[in-house]
């Protein structure tokens, strides 16, 4: 891009390596894009390259949780110790042989939304042409006697427009077939959520997940004020056609639109949490609902890759001014 204004492109879009300094983020690695049109994003290199921050014209899209950004050592499997780190933020990877509730399937423990999203890169990289800043990254997810995955992730990032895609291969490089879960723990937050927020989704079914979701079915799509006793509600979506959802809200003049590939990814949770302080609409396609590895193996719908084996996922979020 040759810009006669400018001496550097820097001054106006590129990616920044910086690392955090103090507290429990203490030493982390950070790619901090931008893209000179409005969309800002912080990738987390040291937790599965997932997205922490992301700015859209100065407005926070994503929720970040109260413990804040916390370093892949503090990484506890045990009851709820998963949410000790849980930044939240606009994407939390969770998987990849266990998502959701915690169990016991068939011998072996799978904890709460797995580890993965603790799990450091071992490589990256990314470049810039004309059209996008790509980052490239790979994470590990092996063990001795255990599974044994390699994550390749791309994020493409526009540079004409405020566009942000996803695609993601996940290999089983074990020597046996092995449980694969994943999902994409998306999560919207204030300003762009609030109780103007309107919400869309193109769904052909929506279904309750347990009977406190079901008694407000008819406002699954309906935001409100944050309540202090506020339970968290979740709702899951199946369609028929190519995912249309969106989150916009008028008061700060701004829209996500979000679609995914059903092919791989044909479960979708909404997760909608109106707490005081915990104050988060939950956007997450996967390929499994978040009732436990065992519930999805009683119900017959439990994903394996086998060994060599690879499966690839893709989303898109676009951001525009309304």
């Amino acid at each position: 891009m040759n810009n006669k204004y400018i001496g550097h492109p820097t001054q106006l879009y590129g990616v920044k390596e910086t690392r955090m300094v103090g507290g429990k983020a203490d030493g982390m690695r950070l790619l901090e894009v931008r893209n000179g049109k409005g969309l800002e994003f912080t990738v987390s290199l040291d937790r599965a390259a997932d997205i922490a921050y992301l700015f859209y014209k100065n407005n926070s899209m994503a929720y970040i949780s109260p413990c804040g950004m916390v370093g892949p050592q503090y990484y506890d499997k045990n009851g709820a110790g998963f949410l000790q780190g849980f930044t939240a933020g606009f994407i939390t990877t969770c998987g990849l042989t266990s998502v959701g509730n915690p169990c016991i399937d068939n011998g072996e423990e799978a904890p709460l939304h797995g580890n993965i999203s603790y799990v450091p890169c071992e490589q990256h990289s990314y470049k810039i042409d004309e059209n996008f800043i790509t980052i490239n990254a790979v994470v590990r997810d092996a063990s001795i006697f255990g599974h044994q995955f390699v994550l390749e992730r791309e994020y493409r990032c526009g540079l004409n427009e405020n566009t942000l895609s996803i695609t993601d291969k996940v290999k089983n490089i074990s020597a046996k077939e092995t449980p694969y879960m994943i999902m994409y723990h998306c999560n919207m937050g204030y300003p762009l959520l609030s109780e103007n927020a309107e919400l869309k989704i193109s769904s052909a079914e929506v279904t309750p997940r347990n009977d406190y979701a079901a008694k407000d079915m008819d406002k699954w799509h309906k935001m409100c004020k944050p309540e202090s006793s506020a339970i968290e509600q979740c709702y899951y979506h199946k369609f028929d056609k190519k995912p249309e959802i969106s989150l916009r809200n008028p008061d700060i003049h701004t829209e996500l639109k979000m679609t995914f590939d059903t092919s791989t990814l044909d479960c979708f949770t909404q997760w909608k949490m109106m707490g005081e302080n915990v104050y988060v609409l939950g956007l997450e396609p996967a390929n499994c609902y978040p009732d436990g590895r065992d519930v999805m193996r009683e119900k017959g719908i439990l994903k394996f890759l086998n060994p060599g084996e690879e499966s690839v996922n893709s989303l898109e979020f676009t951001f525009t001014d309304i």
